[in-house]
């Protein structure tokens, strides 16, 4: 394998190597499965019960029941005797944390067992030990020791395993010798890995998870590159966004990192984490999955993008793709968010509230929102208002001449606002013939092979090439986008191109989700690799027109917002999810489980309602001590269930206060943020 995948210019799924789960079989070729995770008491077991059935009928292929101690392990052969009295016999996978001898009970009584290498013999204390190789080596015997009896147990019973390392629960042996990173999180799952091979145990699936999808993007084709390097051979990959949170940045980030390795092949499992009721996740991985489900029989164009000989950046570490600045876009300024207004039938000054921007006729004065886009494609139209100070125009250079000349009529004053408001687009053959052009800033559109003869033929990027007014538009009509474009950006490098790249998808999509992991998985995938100045997201003409028709309808599509509003925020979320723009709070939300110690949808709904003006603080809202200071990873502040009705609040990873009451914990969460000066007051 030359690079972390099959191929980065066709699709192809990477081969791995296929596992029993029951009567299930994943992996080697076999559809990519979609799973979900129960969020009862394990104890209640008709609530379990019914709330598997749920999710089973909404699609689930596989359900997870977490077993935090042996009482609730054994509890799980109730579970399982009851859905097979009622005549399911979906396979059951016990989440197992901390606690070794549950596994070794669950994994005799289900189908699979996930076990975290970070918690399952480790007891995390935050403590960097300077290990020498013998001392390390015998941590990895002391593992192996406690490991080595469940493997044997699911050897006999025939069960499957997940190691599912967590990018926050890194053991500290881990963390001293290879920190934070996506290779310590394949480190601690190779350490497993390898006990299991040596006991001639296959029966195995890996997952490397982490809430922010550019660690989880990273660690994945890591693990790929490594198993290839060392065992010749790969084990299946269940693919997550751990504590996505929940809504549409859930739905969003999830898209994303998922996404972005299926687009390359990669995964055979997936489960979409949302703080919402488990049955609700299974819509969104079907969304996600049917992306995938015929492409590789439909491979007919992909001869049409060239190989990929040498890669130009490093895929396992983040570093943007180096660009001079034209006005506000490239270099380092942060991705500009251009919105597509040309399909509304007049615009006038309340029409930008859609995009960020109101008006108060009163005061004659803009109010600007941090989700403001930068710019506006109108079209053919120039405006006939003033516009606020940010915002800029990109319109058809007919429109762009007629302005000018409109504007130069008028007086020098008004013809220099125009060339500062208004920058014209063209393709990339109008703009080399074009007579007039901006001398600041000219939008030029490439459509990335999706035509056969244009496969070899580069000469129109010498031509474009470090034009110091080329803003370069990439696009693709191609089956496979976003492959496309990334091979445009690849060639952009090899030629020493650095102008400032706008990524451009269109949608067309039905529903709101659709659209969201469309976008998401598109675009995100290229900025996860630092590809993109831009993004311009749109919707062809048949699914703007359904949309419109729908959220007019007063039906709870779109969120209830205007066609553009939804495309404008999902672009600023998009940004966020992949820091590359942070505009808004980040909310670093689990999923609940059976360990949740209070209502984690009530209670994520209520901090977001006090908190969601704090642009750039990253608050985790965790249900369990599982999920506390480990999981949490990167969060500014932590809310973590210590027990029923209690709560201890964090900041990053150090206890603040213990054993908060929950009814006031909210409140003493503000007060925490005031003390250390991330509160600021709402704008009356």
């Amino acid at each position: 394998m030359q690079f972390y995948c099959e191929s980065l210019t066709s699709y192809k799924r990477l081969l791995t190597k296929e596992v029993k789960i029951g009567d299930l079989l994943l992996g080697n070729g076999h559809p990519i499965r979609v799973q979900t995770m129960t969020t009862t008491d394990t104890m209640d077991t008709l609530g379990t019960v019914e709330q598997t059935i749920r999710c089973i009928e909404a699609g689930a292929e596989l359900v997870r029941i977490t077993a935090p101690s042996k009482k609730e392990a054994e509890n799980l052969l109730n579970i399982k005797n009851e859905l097979h009295s009622r005549g399911y016999t979906t396979p059951l996978v016990a989440d197992i944390h901390f606690t070794p001898n549950a596994a070794e009970i669950a994994a005799r009584i289900v189908e699979k067992v996930r076990v975290n290498p970070g918690n399952y013999v480790d007891k995390k204390k935050f403590e960097t030990i300077d290990y020498t190789d013998a001392e390390y080596l015998e941590e990895i015997e002391r593992i192996r020791e406690r490991f080595t009896p469940l493997v044997k147990i699911c050897k006999e019973y025939g069960t499957a395993m997940r190691i599912g390392t967590n990018h926050g629960s890194l053991s500290d042996r881990i963390m001293s010798r290879y920190g934070d990173t996506p290779m310590g999180m394949v480190e601690s799952a190779m350490e497993f890995l390898r006990i299991a091979r040596a006991e001639s145990y296959h029966n195995i699936i890996l997952s490397m998870k982490s809430s922010n999808p550019q660690v989880m993007v990273q660690a994945y084709r890591l693990l790929v590159k490594t198993m290839g390097e060392e065992f010749n051979e790969c084990y299946p990959l269940h693919l997550g966004v751990t504590e996505a949170g929940d809504g549409e940045d859930g739905r969003i980030k999830s898209a994303i990192g998922i996404g972005t390795l299926l687009e390359d092949g990669i995964g055979d499992t997936i489960r979409v984490s949302l703080t919402e009721d488990p049955e609700l996740e299974m819509p969104v991985c079907r969304d996600i999955v049917k992306r995938y489900a015929n492409r590789e029989t439909s491979n007919v164009k992909s001869e049409t993008i060239p190989a990929v000989e040498k890669l130009s950046y490093n895929p396992f570490e983040y570093k943007r793709r180096e660009t001079f600045s034209i006005d506000n876009i490239g270099d380092k300024h942060v991705p500009v968010v251009i919105a597509d207004l040309s399909k509304l039938e007049s615009i006038s000054p309340a029409d930008l509230e859609r995009v960020g921007y109101r008006y108060n006729g009163h005061t004659d004065k803009w109010s600007i929102a941090d989700t403001a886009a930068d710019y506006i494609f109108t079209g053919n139209r120039v405006l006939d208002f003033a516009l606020p100070g940010t915002l800029k125009v990109i319109v058809y250079p007919a429109a762009w001449e007629q302005g000018l000349e409109t504007s130069l009529n008028l007086g020098e004053e008004e013809m220099e606002g125009f060339k500062e408001k208004y920058f014209p687009i063209f393709d990339n053959t109008g703009y080399v013939a074009a007579p007039a052009k901006s001398k600041a800033v000219n939008f030029v559109m490439l459509d990335c092979f999706s035509d056969a003869t244009a496969i070899n033929d580069f000469t129109y990027l010498d031509t474009l090439g470090n034009d110091p007014s080329v803003v370069l538009c990439l696009s693709s009509q191609h089956p496979q986008p976003m492959a496309a474009v990334r091979r445009m950006f690849i060639e952009l490098t090899n030629r020493n191109i650095k102008n400032p790249v706008v990524i451009i998808v269109d949608s067309n999509w039905q529903t709101a989700d659709e659209h969201l992991v469309h976008y998401a998985t598109e675009a995100g995938a290229l900025l996860l690799d630092g590809m993109g100045d831009g993004v311009c997201f749109g919707m062809t003409p048949q699914s703007y027109r359904q949309a419109e028709a729908v959220s007019a309808s007063g039906r709870n599509y779109l969120q209830n917002n205007s066609v553009e509003q939804f495309i404008n925020n999902t672009a600023f979320s998009i940004l966020q999810a992949t820091r590359t723009r942070i505009s808004k709070t980040e909310y670093i939300s689990c999923p609940s489980c059976g360990r949740t110690l209070f209502d984690l949808q009530e209670t994520t709904a209520k901090i977001r309602a006090v908190t969601n003006h704090l642009k750039g603080v990253k608050i985790a809202i965790m249900g369990c001590i599982v999920n506390g200071p480990g999981e949490m990873a990167d969060a500014d502040f932590g809310y973590v269930g210590s027990g029923p009705g209690k709560i201890t609040l964090y900041k990053g990873k150090e206890v603040v206060k213990r054993n908060v009451p929950s009814e006031v914990a909210v409140e003493e969460l503000i007060n925490l943020l005031k003390a250390n000066e991330a509160w600021v007051e709402v704008a009356s």
